[in-house]
């Protein structure tokens, strides 16, 4: 096994607004992910020489430093079925020369790593060969389903990257959650920090020393014990829906790392079996071409189902 020298590599314009992560598992196609992830977390990878985090966004003319890696051949990533490449197809919500926007499923994560080797991305690849350049314009937990943004070119992707930074890009998700909101709970304003457990595991936390977040609860339905909420992001950290409703004591039904076991319990008991978010709604206006693109993905069936059931329970 060959091991290279220290790399240095003078960041492009086009790659502008790219996280370093994506960067990075674009750039090492040898690199498994795992790796690329440790050292990233170690600080093996400078920028500028200094630390960075793997959701960086690289500017024009950014010095990487790259630690000596071994040159090893990254397990061949599986090809996707038919099956799953027809039902990915018919949940693609939005496409064009530039975009393609697709209804994520549940259980799916959108990269793929050492537990599951084949993620959305890959698979969407593989169905795009024509789209060398197919990039996740922004993230979805595996767990969640719904309004997935991919850009089939870098220019294109630098301006999905602007818009998000900029909080121009709409995003409306439905959540069923635990117990009934109270109105003066509806806006949570608390700022979250993430934290590294041992395993890798990632988990978030509200801590004062953390990111400013901010998400916009509204009722949707009442049901006995339980209320469909939509919630809107004005930022978008990580797990910020997830954690601020556990904040407020509204878990998400079946959320396995932030939920409530008793309630996952009896979402369970009805058929639920995946955790109940939803991005159901993402609207903006690509600057390029000045199109106003908005998508609604209708909830899954299995979703539907546990509200009938709930609705019925109710009556």
């Amino acid at each position: 096994m060959q091991k290279n020298k220290v790399q240095y590599i003078v960041i492009d314009s086009e790659y502008t607004g790219q996280r370093i992560d994506n960067f990075l598992i674009t750039y090492l196609k040898t690199i498994p992910k795992t790796r690329i992830y440790r050292i990233l977390r170690k600080g093996e990878v400078r920028v500028n020489k200094k630390r960075i985090e793997p959701s960086y966004r690289l500017q024009a003319n950014d010095q990487v430093r790259l630690p000596p890696l071994h040159i090893e051949e990254r397990a061949v990533i599986p090809t996707p079925s038919k099956q799953l490449m027809d039902f990915l197809t018919s949940r693609i919500l939005f496409e064009d020369k530039g975009l393609l926007i697709i209804n994520k499923p549940s259980g799916i994560p959108v990269h793929g790593g050492s537990q599951v080797k084949l993620g959305l991305v890959e698979a969407l690849r593989y169905m795009y060969p024509k789209s060398p350049h197919l990039e996740l314009a922004h993230r979805l937990d595996s767990d969640t389903s719904g309004c997935l943004i991919l850009a089939k070119k870098r220019g294109i992707l630098k301006e999905m990257h602007d818009l998000f930074r900029q909080g121009k890009v709409t995003k409306i998700y439905q959540a069923l959650t635990k117990g009934h909101w109270k109105p003066n709970e509806l806006k949570v304003e608390v700022a979250l920090r993430k934290n590294q457990l041992k395993g890798g595991e990632r988990i978030v936390r509200v801590d004062s020393t953390g990111k400013p977040s901010i998400t916009l609860f509204r009722p949707l339905e009442t049901y006995k014990g339980a209320m469909l909420v939509e919630a809107a992001l004005l930022t978008g950290r990580t797990h910020q829906i997830r954690v601020h409703s556990q904040y407020r004591k509204h878990p998400i039904a079946c959320d396995e790392k932030y939920g409530d076991r008793e309630f996952n319990q009896q979402m369970r008991q009805i058929g639920l079996n995946r955790l109940f978010l939803h991005a159901s709604t993402v609207e903006f206006i690509l600057p390029s071409t000045q199109q106003n693109i908005k998508l609604n993905a209708p909830l899954d069936e299995e979703l539907e189902k546990c509200l009938s059931c709930l609705k019925s329970a109710s009556l």
